[in-house]
């Protein structure tokens, strides 16, 4: 039972949020306040002077006590109740004659009689006792009671105890906006209170009250506050009652926190966007940008290998240097006169000097100045941003007098450096982030750790870049027919549907990984680290091709690592009738380990039922974050497992006594058993968990702990 106590001062709308919370969890209502006012109504009807000076105490305690012990006092307890037709007294309606402006007048007189706040706590703890029982009105769900003294008088124990307070003016327009409704009059609740202060306290939240301040509140916004506190309340009450089970088994050191829930892990962070400056890095196809790129990084972020044009896209990292955080922008070579892909990857090259707030112009010391390098020194004037020379390979002092060379330029300083060995590449950044500082303007973001990370995976050529082209309204990544044509992880913000996600595309995942070599096969494991850093999975079919063991390869690596996961079937605009019946098919039979997944089928070139990708992505993170209750979570197992229990091995059944989720992010549960649960069982328990609490999207991970009872000695 959850005894819900809610104490307050006038005009705070005690009893409307009490009554709407009894309603919410089936709980009986009870409203103390109508009993005082009862109990003023009784001694008025019995002639007794409430106005006399001063007042018989002894006597409005007598009356009042033979109100409530001989029968003559009846309130109903059901929150659905009208306020009209909830309180009588010998079977006669006297629900509006207690609202009356006589009754408020004179209930702080009685009220302020000690022994009569004594017969009604009394009364009070009599309904509250009733609602524990399955005779009450809640069957011994719950019950709340609102009114004074309840959270510290009353009901000092209850699970949920409240104090709903607000500001005296905002409670004075309450109280007339409830008599220009038709209530009794407005009450001065400044002289209500001076009254009933002479003998309560509800302005200090006692130790364990919840004090809710709803001024610039409003109903639906307090509603849900208490709703939380019961919520919580049942969750441990219920916790309390399964973890019991565990009594009498021999338990490891750490099944303590995974029983009290101490041991949760989840990753959430609310980190937001902060504005850097952004330097480029670029120059002609193999003169070392990628190596200067993981140099700064301090790490191998970016594929690198000793053949012309392995990044083809303009691929972004949060970097820093000296203090000053900064987004550096690797690029592909850059080249004129060139047609196809690596046309493709000039532009894009171009496209992030335009972006950038400065450029580090890479070339290679050793080959010397190039008609290239002149064309790209035009491309640079033409941009206007500020320019940093890095003369590359230059490994020793010896070295030095080649980057003369680059002075014609006409850029200012050359620096020689050795992007390999980090020689002259601390000078290099000083150079760079004084260009950042004096430049016109801050293009970057560092990227925001609160984003929803997602990966495009797939086998080569199945459409991950179109897709995020199409996602981000712009030509993002390089897109050719050429399989392969992504090596290194792109990231890129995209708005869908007013909410940023960070997308990253990725290198296609081949068959055999072992067998790779160069760039191809650093491109694989940037995809493997891609999709660990991710969230959630878009994993791309070719719909117009028949499904590999490639492409399932592809998924078992997203959904092995545990991210929330959506099959997206692209070109699905190029299949006939046929085809579509094929894939159907399939579905049923190759797909049988992720039936779990949402589908999409749409086309990323010409953005065919893309639109449909937002809700599919946000159930399946939802799912992802989602954490049961412990109490709601063995409610439910105890019910499957009374109905199907595991089955009989050697003369002895396996029974769950206790379960838990110990993560989420993918949502992992705990199971605390007898014996061994044979797969088959495991698998069953998942199919009921996704039935009765979705998990639409996201795998589930059940471990099971076997545990024994305890030796006597």
């Amino acid at each position: 039972m959850i005894r819900v106590a809610m104490d307050g001062p006038a005009g705070v709308g005690k009893s409307s949020t009490a009554k709407a919370l009894a309603k919410y969890f089936d709980f009986a209502y009870l409203d103390t306040g109508a009993m005082y006012r009862a109990a003023t109504w009784w001694c008025l009807h019995q002639g007794i002077d409430l106005d006399a000076t001063p007042v018989d105490e002894q006597l409005v305690t007598e009356t009042v006590a033979a109100l409530f012990t001989e029968g003559h006092f009846d309130i109903s307890v059901d929150p659905d109740t009208p306020d009209d037709d909830r309180v009588f007294c010998n079977y006669e309606n006297i629900s509006e004659a207690i609202r009356s402006s006589e009754i408020s007048a004179h209930v702080s007189v009685v009220s302020s009689v000690i022994p009569v706040r004594h017969v009604l706590i009394a009364a009070q703890r009599a309904y509250i006792a009733e609602e524990s029982t399955e005779l009450g009105f809640s069957e011994g769900r719950g019950i709340v009671v609102e009114g004074r003294d309840i959270t510290d008088v009353v009901a000092p124990n209850a699970e949920v105890r409240i104090l709903l307070t607000a500001r005296d003016d905002v409670r004075q327009a309450r109280r007339a906006h409830q008599a220009s409704n038709g209530a009794a009059g407005a009450e001065n609740v400044a002289a209500r209170d001076a009254a009933d202060s002479k003998v309560t306290n509800f302005t200090v939240a006692e130790d364990g009250v919840t004090a809710i301040d709803n001024s610039d509140l409003t109903f639906e916004q307090t509603l849900d506050i208490m709703i939380g506190l019961v919520d919580d309340a049942i969750e441990e009450q219920e916790y309390a009652e399964y973890a019991s089970n565990l009594e009498g088994y021999e338990l490891d050191e750490g099944d303590e926190a995974l029983i009290d829930g101490s041991a949760f892990i989840s990753g959430e962070n609310t980190e937001r966007k902060k504005e850097v400056g952004v330097l480029a890095i670029v120059g002609r196809p193999n003169v070392g940008k990628s190596t200067l790129v993981n140099r700064v990084l301090g790490r191998r972020a970016a594929v690198v290998e000793d053949t012309p044009g392995v990044t083809r896209d303009r691929v972004s990292y949060d970097a820093e240097w000296a203090g000053t955080d900064f987004k550096l922008v690797d690029t592909g070579g850059w080249e004129t006169d060139v047609e196809g892909i690596e046309s493709a990857i000039a532009s894009q090259a171009q496209i992030a000097v335009e972006l950038a707030d400065a450029v580090v112009f890479v070339v290679d010391g050793q080959v010397g100045l190039t008609t290239t390098d002149e064309r790209i020194v035009r491309m640079l004037r033409a941009a206007g941003k500020p320019v940093i020379v890095a003369v590359n390979k230059v490994d020793d002092q010896m070295s030095e007098y080649m980057a003369a060379e680059f002075w014609k330029l006409g850029l200012g300083e050359p620096y020689p450096i050795s992007a390999m060995h980090g020689r002259g590449v601390g000078d290099l950044l000083d150079a760079a982030m004084s260009a950042l500082k004096s430049a016109e303007r801050t293009s970057g973001f560092l990227t925001p750790s609160h984003l929803r990370r997602v990966a495009l995976v797939g086998r080569p050529n199945v459409g991950k870049s179109s897709l995020l082209n199409q996602l981000a309204h712009a030509q993002r990544s390089v897109v050719n027919d050429l399989a392969g044509t992504t090596r290194d992880p792109v990231d890129e913000i995209v708005d869908i549907d007013g909410e940023d996600y960070l997308f990253i595309d990725t290198a296609g995942i081949k068959r055999r990984q072992h067998k790779l070599s160069g760039a191809e096969y650093y491109s694989s494991l940037r995809t493997q680290a891609a999709i660990e850093r991710a969230e959630l999975a878009l994993v791309l079919f070719d719909a117009s091709q028949p499904i590999s063991d490639q492409d399932l390869k592809v998924m078992s690596s997203a959904v092995d690592a545990g991210r929330a996961v959506v099959l997206v079937f692209n070109k699905w605009d190029l299949m006939d009738e046929f085809d579509r019946q094929r894939m159907e098919r399939l579905w049923k039979t190759e797909f049988d380990r992720v039936t779990w997944a949402q589908r999409v089928n749409l086309s990323a070139k010409t953005g065919w039922h893309t639109n449909r990708l937002s809700r599919a992505m946000t159930t399946a993170l939802e799912s992802w974050d989602k954490r049961i209750p412990t109490g709601k979570l063995n409610a439910f197992l105890g019910k499957i497992q009374a109905a199907h229990p595991h089955p009989l091995r050697g003369g002895k059944q396996p029974r769950i006594l206790f379960a838990t989720q110990a993560s989420n992010r993918p949502p992992r549960f705990v199971v605390f058993a007898t014996g061994f649960l044979e797969h088959g069982y495991r698998r069953f328990l998942e199919r009921s968990l996704r039935e009765e609490f979705g998990f639409e999207g996201s795998p589930i991970q059940i471990s099971v702990n076997i545990r024994e009872k305890k030796r006597r000695k």
